[in-house]
């Protein structure tokens, strides 16, 4: 059930070395970055953790082609400043790509309950446009925080959810670069990952997962 209501796949090019990220009862886990092409010929640079148990420290080199299976997961990233959101790809399953061999390079499918009320609006341009925030039941009692973003009807229909109901939703992880302020004059880049909605439907709560 865990896998079949959290499950992304990526395939596309090593970005970054393997990074020490943290270890949980002896096993230690690694976070690199994995460039994966969108169909305008543009790159999304996606955050990815992985088990020294699936790749050694350092196997993965900048420039490999990798195919990988897994969950899109969130957790909480205290500091001084307050906590904040991050997510990645946790991979269950990893694969080096042979020349010439291709995979569908970027989906996700989610079942989760909405945990805030979806925000509709249009962009400066007249598009339609929500922002959506899904819960995805994890084991051991966890949940993971997902942002979605859908766009056109999609977005139209999340206007009629409303916070707990059960929704399945399919689409593609991206990156997206934002400006935020922190002075009067004065602004940093950071990047956003979420998930763009292709398909949204609500669903019953006795509905097969």
């Amino acid at each position: 059930m865990e896998m079949q209501s959290n499950t992304a796949t990526i395939s596309g090019t090593v970005n970054s070395d393997m990074e020490f990220s943290h270890e949980v009862y002896g096993e230690g886990f690694y976070n690199l970055s994995i460039s994966v092409p969108r169909l305008s010929d543009t790159n999304d640079l996606l955050p990815v953790t992985v088990s020294e148990r699936l790749v050694r420290p350092g196997e993965l080199k900048v420039g490999d082609n990798v195919f990988i299976t897994g969950q899109f997961r969130s957790y909480n990233n205290y500091s001084d400043t307050g906590s904040k959101l991050v997510l990645t790809i946790f991979a269950r399953d990893i694969r080096f790509l042979e020349d010439g061999e291709e995979k569908c390079p970027n989906e996700i499918a989610l079942i989760g309950y909405i945990c805030k009320p979806p925000i509709y609006r249009h962009t400066p341009f007249g598009r339609e446009i929500a922002d959506i925030l899904l819960a995805v039941n994890r084991s051991y009692n966890k949940s993971d925080y997902i942002p979605c973003i859908a766009w056109g009807r999609n977005a139209r229909y999340s206007e009629t959810l409303c916070v707990g109901d059960k929704v399945q939703v399919f689409g593609r992880i991206q990156s997206r670069e934002y400006r935020k302020k922190i002075s009067e004059d004065e602004y940093i880049t950071k990047v956003a990952y979420e998930v763009s909605v292709i398909k949204l439907e609500k669903m019953t709560e006795d509905a097969e997962e």
